[in-house]
């Protein structure tokens, strides 16, 4: 089977698990706050689809990790809900923290029904994700279970973290990459290291094989990030969908920003001289380019990248499993939208 065949078979599943988590909200009276999961997850109202659900990468990680580790992936069902949940989750309290009024092409919840019903619905999905983890005690031994319990509550705390250091950044301009790291830590890397490890977990994995694990999806989620920082710059809007304006204009500190601030040039002039306009933005990404920039964010994701395969190495995966599990990583760490 290869890594499409495999999306197409297990997608499906992985879809209606997460409609079943979400339907438990079943109340008539409930009706409207269940429609709000069930529009951010992309199921309902205008533009509904494929593309307004997004990839499903983390669910679909941890039944690869569970089948690679020699488990059986009907296993991992609820914990593939548990980290997707998490992960949308974090989607709706950032769009409302970042005031973004589009997610996926269409208006976020809080600019849909406001501000206050967003958070609610954000805690309403945080919730049901942690109800799907213990669905693993009808599985997995209990001291499993509690375990996968524990990192899903210490994933969330990282998430939040990387979250505060994301919104604190947005007035600074003496950052380094070293403070970058921290920050994508908690934000990307928490929540992919927790579904391979998650994955090999419920496969009752030896401990030594859980961790490399875990650092693969780590490092899988460091290397996943640096490269959509570099597509948010130098990226072919045609293929990302995304502008490569966005990132300048807005300020945010992704890793070729922060390593031109870090530089003291002609970037970082142009920086403290005031917002940088969308006219601007061809003419500072050369700059960017001219100072190191984009060799150095594509070095970065080269060594992570290294670093994710030499721990996917490390955990002995088996099967065919094994090889889709490859053909992801080589996909997202290669890829150009």
């Amino acid at each position: 089977m290869l890594l499409d065949d495999y999306f197409q078979t297990y997608l499906p599943i992985i879809e209606n698990q997460l409609k079943a988590a979400v339907n438990t909200i079943d109340r008539p009276y409930l009706a409207e706050l269940r429609y709000m999961l069930q529009y951010h997850m992309g199921w309902e109202g205008d533009g509904a689809g494929p593309e307004a659900r997004g990839k499903r990468i983390r669910p679909i990680l941890v039944l690869l990790t569970t089948m690679a580790a020699g488990g059986e992936w009907q296993n991992a069902l609820p914990a593939t809900c548990a980290v997707e949940l998490i992960h949308n989750f974090s989607l709706i309290h950032d769009d409302i923290e970042d005031n973004s009024p589009l997610r996926r092409g269409r208006p976020t919840i809080w600019k849909k029904w406001g501000v206050a019903h967003a958070t609610n619905a954000g805690d309403a999905m945080f919730t049901l994700a942690h109800i799907e983890i213990f669905r693993l005690i009808k599985i997995l031994p209990f001291e499993t279970v509690i375990k996968a319990a524990e990192l899903l509550q210490r994933t969330c705390l990282h998430l939040t973290q990387g979250q505060y250091l994301d919104l604190a950044y947005e007035q600074r301009s003496d950052l380094t990459a070293i403070d970058y790291w921290p920050m994508i830590s908690g934000k990307t890397g928490a929540l992919l290291a927790a579904c391979t490890e998650l994955g090999s977990m419920i496969a009752l994995a030896p401990e030594p094989i859980c961790q490399a694990y875990r650092q693969f999806g780590f490092s899988l989620g460091l290397a996943f990030q640096a490269q959509d920082d570099f597509l948010g710059i130098w990226g072919d809007t045609a293929l990302t969908g995304k502008s490569t304006e966005n990132d300048l204009v807005t300020g945010k500190k992704t890793l070729p920003i922060v390593y031109g601030l870090s530089k003291q040039g002609k970037f970082f002039q142009r920086w403290s001289d005031g917002p940088i306009t969308p006219t601007d933005t061809i003419g500072v990404a050369h700059i960017l380019s001219e100072e190191g920039a984009k060799e150095f964010v594509l070095s970065q994701v080269s060594q992570l990248t290294a670093e994710a395969i030499q721990s996917l190495e490390a955990a002995n995966p088996g099967g065919e499993a094994a090889v889709i599990l490859r053909q992801l990583a080589e996909r997202l760490l290669t890829r150009q939208s």
